[in-house]
Parts: C-alpha cells; structure tokens; sequence
C-alpha cells in the first residue's frame, strides 16, 4: 500500500489534538490533521494554539513519543471580514511541526472579496512554508469544483492547491471529466468518507449538513465512487480520512472508530485496486 494515511479532527472534534495523537498512532495512521484555529460553532471545543499552550506541550510529547506527523492544519475560513493577523500562531504552528498544508473555504457571497483574500493568505503563508488547499463545500458559498477552479486559478499563487472531500464531490454533483480537467500538482490530499443514499437535493442545506458533520459512512457502505475518485488523485496525496459519525464515536470510542476508518479504507483500496 503506497498511500499514507491521517485522520482528520472531525472524525471525533472532542478529542483534544494530545489524545489524538496517541490515538491515531495506537490505530495505525501516518499522520494527523488537526483544528488549532477556533470556528465558533454551537458547542465547538476550544483547540485554538494560541489559547492552549499547556494543551499544546502535551500535543508536542505526544508528537516525540509515537513519531507521529502532522499533515495539516484546518479551518481558514473565508468569511465576510477576515482579519489574517490572528491567524499567524497557526502558521507558526505548523511551520514549527514540519506542516505544510492548510485548508481554507469561502462561506461569503462577497466573492471577489474572498478571491483578494485567498490570494492574500497564499501570500502571506508562503514564508512560512505552507500550501493552501481550498474546499468546495457543498453548502458553503463555493460549493463545487467549477468554482473552486475560479478561486484557485484567480490567485496565479504557487503555493496553491485543491482539497476534494468525496463526500462534498458526490453531493455537488461533480463529474469525473471534471477532475480529470485538474493539474496534476493541485492535490496534497483528499478528504475521505462515504455517504447514504439517496443523495440529498442541493438546497437541502439541513440534510448536507447533518450527514457532513455527524452521520458520514466508512468507505465502502455509501453510494460514493471514491474509486473513480481516487484512481484520479496522486498516490502522493494523503488520504486523510474524515468520516465525523456522533453515535458510533458514542458507542465504539474514538479508537476503535478510528480503526474501523481505517479498515475500511484499506480494504476497499485493495478490493478496487487502488495502490
């Protein structure tokens, strides 16, 4: 098996970025993808690096004792006023811990505002060392692959890349010609899950949103082709899973969701010949 393998934070938000790590370790990842950037949503913990030092010691322990390594750092939203100052701690962050990636999103109608904005934090991240993956989230202001392209492209940065979550490309509709339109170099890594069928309609934000952020399906038990997604991808990029499900973290413990992550992605990789 030549991909590597993280897990994003979502899978289980309630676990602190120092327990994580040993968690992933124990479950067999290469990486981890956590959120050091506060969002502000109902009941959101508190992981932001700046605020959490102690945490963030920890984190570092955790770090040196199983030899885990970060992949990347998440969410840098693209809102209606976006002030970057705040934002430098993470930067920091991930270049102390050898992260060159982040992920950032548009959730503002103001789109040429947004576009300046995203040009500007691929300006201001590139001393740092760091790649800026923009997402096409299906119920956010950029919700499929056309227009993240105008985004991306708008920036003519080099530190620039696309983030495909398969649950967001399956629920936007995307089309595999789309993909293939893409340059190679785009994609760092790639958000993976399943989803139920049927699929929700696309204005149906409540139902996008509820399967996106609690009730996502391990690879495998969905309607998603992340085959034909993934045969499209690089086997450079990491395939971070992010599969957040409330109850089955509920009844199995992050762990052993974690595991179950994993197996399944593993598994279906080998059953579709994905190397």
């Amino acid at each position: 098996m030549k991909r590597k393998f993280s897990i994003a934070h979502l899978s289980a938000l309630k676990v602190p970025p120092q327990d994580m790590v040993y968690l992933a370790a124990a479950a067999g990842y290469d990486f981890v993808s956590i959120r050091p950037v506060l969002l502000g949503t109902p009941g959101e913990p508190n992981y932001a690096v700046d605020l959490n030092p102690e945490m963030y010691k920890e984190f570092d322990v955790a770090m040196a004792e199983t030899g885990m390594k970060l992949s990347d750092i998440e969410l840098f939203r693209l809102t209606d006023e976006v002030d970057m100052e705040k934002w430098k701690p993470a930067f920091e962050f991930a270049q102390k811990h050898d992260c060159h990636h982040l992920i950032t999103s548009c959730w503002t109608q103001k789109t040429e505002y947004a576009k300046e904005t995203l040009a500007k934090l691929c300006e201001m991240t590139k001393p740092y060392g760091i790649t800026c993956n923009f997402e096409f989230v299906t119920w956010s202001a950029c919700p499929d692959l056309k227009t993240a392209k105008e985004f991306i492209n708008y920036t003519k940065a080099d530190n620039i890349g696309l983030l495909v979550d398969t649950l967001h490309f399956d629920r936007s509709r995307v089309t595999m010609a789309e993909l293939d339109d893409c340059p190679r170099d785009w994609f760092n890594f790639v958000h993976l899950c399943d989803g139920p069928a049927p699929r929700p309609a696309m204005d149906d934000n409540e139902a996008l949103i509820h399967t996106g952020r609690d009730a996502r399906l391990y690879i495998g038990e969905g309607c998603v082709d992340i085959a034909g997604i993934m045969k499209r991808i690089p086997d450079t990029a990491v395939c971070s899973i992010e599969l957040p499900h409330n109850k089955r973290v509920e009844v199995y413990g992050a762990l052993e969701h974690y595991k179950q992550c994993l197996k399944s992605a593993k598994e279906y990789f080998a059953a579709h010949g994905i190397d």
